[in-house]
Order: structure tokens, then C-alpha cells, then sequence
């Protein structure tokens, strides 16, 4: 009887959860959507400003952050208990540093908010749910439906939220809880107005001997993509910071260079999620051969100079881009390679398996499940400690 009322108040939390978690994403990325339209009016008013935002960011920060001020990491050290709270502050503080750094045209994305918002709000109602686990069972269910509610793929939110922790290891034991976070944030952020991007496939593929080979190559490209980008960004963190260890002087500096470039490349073509780029790849449109990698170089050292915002969205960007220039490589259709890219950078940078590959079930097709997995298989099969996530956690089968 104990565990049937433990399951049912675990539910009943886990339905308020994701509907508080849909409602807030929908605040935040219906927010995003209108300030990334009004950049791409005032592109060439705002771009300018973006150094002066970043200065007005840091300052956020340092008065009014404390230990919100790690962000990421923080939900990663929550999880692995070596912190135990994560403050309510955060959740204003890194949808206005969001915003802005959109506004003025930061190459960055948006997921990573939304998983800090959901495990903010998740994680404070572990407190009433009286078992020694509850503290990462919460977590997880908030990290799980923060994906959930922006994306709407509760699937692949599901099961991103539980491995990404420890590499190597899915968290089981939250998977209820979690999958019904994830499905009623999914629920309510569309039943709010927020749009699910989806691109259903319609390309025949048949699995022959030449078709692996060309998979498997996919994969390792992917995977040098996707470790290129983990690298980058903690090489370009660990460069600004030698050089300006002073964080008003770096973003200020460094901003300038960025907008500059931003505005030099394209016309602002690689200014904010990247969604431009995806829309390009699979609807036919012109995509240049160095669209990836510009949007990769620019996209890492704008997070690595401390403006706000996620990676998944640009990396989505990055993949789908580089796959039309590999489909026209090697004569395969190209939203399918396109797909592939989508969903395999992703899983090389994060080192995770199962949500990428869910990802793309729910955003392009169930019957490319096959594809998704080998390449995503591959594209995660080496070197899984560099990731984003540098809290991440990695479990390394030992030689006996």
C-alpha cells in the first residue's frame, strides 16, 4: 500500500511538474521567437550593441547570480551531489541573459535554458517526496521535461535527460516519473501556442552493403564534427580567460570581434539558433560548404566568451548543413543526410545515444530509427569524455 501511494503522489507531482515546466518554456521560447524576428528587422541596429549587452550581462551576474552563475554545471553537480539546491533566481536570470544575448545577435542556442528551468522547478518539489534518491529523481524529471517542452519530443527528452549525466549509464530509476513530466510539458507548450519543428522524411532507403559503409563514414564525420565543437568551446574558454581574466573586459573586447564578424560573414547569416540553416537544408535552399563550420566556430566562441544560451540548436544547425554537403558527396538524398547530421552531431557532442536517436524518430520518422541509431552508434563510440558539458560524468569499461 506504501508503494501504490508512493506512485501515485510521484504522478501526481510529475503532472504538475511538466505543466508548470511546458508553461515556463512556452514563456521563454515564445519570447525568443519574437526577439529573434525583431533582430532579423533591426539586424543592423542591434548587432552593433551586442558588446554593450554582453557588458550588461556580466553585471547580472556578478551582483545577482551567486551560484547560478555555473549554470549547467550547477544542474550537473545537483545531480552528481556534490551541490544540493539550485536557487529560483536562476530562472529569470538565464531567460533575460537568453534573450538579450538573441536580441543583439549571439550565435547560441536555447535548450539549455530550458533544462535549467526545468530542473530549477522540478528539483524544489523533492522536498516532498520523502525517499533518498528524490534530489536526482527530480532532476532528472524537470531536465527531462525542460527538453520536452521546447522541442516537443518527449521521447528522445526522456531518455537524454537520463543518460547524460553519467555517460554510460541510464538513470532507470527515473523513468517513470520522467516520461510523464516529459509528455505533459510536451502537451501544454504546444496546447500554449509553441510550434514543434518537424520534417517527415519521405526518402526510400534500403539497407545494402555500400549504404553501411557510407553510414559508418557518415558517423565518423559526425563525430569529428561534434568532438570539434566539445573541443573548440573549451579551448576558446580557456583562451579568453588567459587573455582577459577580467570578464567586463572580455566580453566587451571579444564581443566586438564577434559582432564584426557576424556582420562581415553573411550579413548575419550565423546570428542566433541557427534555425535558418536548418529550414535551408531540408527545404532545398542554398547551402554554402562552409555554413557548418562558420556557424561552429562562431556559435563556440560566443558561449565561450560568456554570453547566454544552449548549444543543441546550433549544433542542429551545424549537423543538418554539413550533411547536405556530404548527401551531394557521396549521391545520397539530401534530406536524409540532412537528418542524419541533425541527430549525430548531437550525440557525438553530448556523448549520449538514445535521445539523439529518439530525436529524430519524432521530429523526421519512426521508420528511419535504423539509420538514426548506427550513425548516432558510431558517432558516440569514441573518446566519450569530451562532451559540452564539462560536469559530465563518464563510465569507462575497464581490460581485466
Amino acid at each position: 500500500m506504501k508503494k501504490i501511494k508512493e506512485i501515485a503522489w510521484l504522478t501526481l507531482l510529475a503532472l504538475v511538474i511538466g505543466i508548470l515546466v511546458g508553461g515556463a518554456d512556452t514563456l521563454f521560447g515564445q519570447g525568443l521567437l519574437w526577439l529573434s524576428d525583431l533582430r532579423g528587422i533591426y539586424l543592423w541596429f542591434l548587432l552593433p550593441f551586442l558588446p554593450i549587452a554582453g557588458l550588461f550581462l556580466v553585471y547580472l551576474y556578478q551582483c545577482y547570480g551567486g551560484i547560478s552563475q555555473k549554470g549547467m554545471t550547477l544542474v550537473f553537480e545537483v545531480g552528481h551531489g556534490t551541490e544540493s539546491r539550485i536557487p529560483k533566481r536562476l530562472i529569470p536570470l538565464v531567460i533575460f541573459s537568453t534573450w538579450l544575448t538573441h536580441l543583439f545577435g549571439g550565435s547560441a542556442g536555447r535548450e539549455g535554458v530550458a533544462v535549467q528551468l526545468g530542473a530549477t522547478i522540478s528539483h524544489w518539489f523533492s522536498r516532498y517526496f520523502p525517499t533518498k534518491n528524490a534530489s536526482k529523481i527530480f532532476l532528472l524529471m524537470g531536465m527531462g521535461a525542460g527538453f520536452a517542452g521546447l522541442f516537443q519530443t518527449p521521447f528522445a527528452a526522456t531518455f537524454f535527460a537520463l543518460e547524460v549525466l553519467v555517460v554510460g549509464e541510464l538513470a532507470l530509476e527515473a523513468l517513470y516519473p520522467t516520461l510523464v513530466a516529459s509528455f505533459l510539458a510536451s502537451w501544454t507548450s504546444h496546447r500554449l501556442g509553441l510550434e514543434k519543428f518537424s520534417w517527415p522524411l519521405t526518402d526510400s532507403i534500403s539497407f545494402t552493403p555500400l549504404l553501411v559503409l557510407q553510414l559508418l563514414l557518415l558517423g565518423f564525420i559526425f563525430w569529428l564534427t561534434g568532438k570539434g565543437f566539445a573541443l573548440l568551446l573549451t579551448y576558446f574558454k580557456k583562451k579568453s580567460l588567459a587573455y582577459l581574466p577580467n570578464p567586463y573586459q572580455r566580453i566587451f573586447l571579444f564581443g566586438i570581434i564577434l559582432s564584426l564578424a557576424l556582420f562581415l560573414l553573411h550579413s548575419g547569416r550565423y546570428t542566433g539558433l541557427g534555425t535558418n540553416l536548418i529550414e535551408t537544408s531540408f527545404a532545398g535552399g542554398t547551402i554554402y560548404f562552409y555554413d557548418w563550420f562558420l556557424k561552429l566556430l562562431l556559435t563556440t566562441f560566443t558561449i565561450a566568451i560568456g554570453y547566454q544560451g544552449g548549444e543543441v540548436t546550433p549544433l542542429f544547425a551545424i549537423g543538418a548543413s554539413l550533411g547536405v554537403v556530404l548527401a551531394l558527396l557521396l549521391g545520397l538524398p539530401l534530406s536524409f543526410v540532412a537528418a542524419l547530421g541533425y541527430v549525430a552531431v548531437f550525440s557525438s557532442a553530448t556523448s549520449t545515444l538514445w535521445g539523439p536517436s529518439l530525436i529524430g524518430c519524432e521530429i523526421f520518422g519512426w521508420t528511419y530509427f535504423p539509420y538514426f541509431f548506427l550513425v548516432c552508434f558510431v558517432a558516440r563510440f569514441f573518446k566519450k569524455e569530451i562532451s559540452i558539458y564539462g560536469a559530465q560524468k563518464v563510465i569507462l569499461k575497464q581490460n581485466k
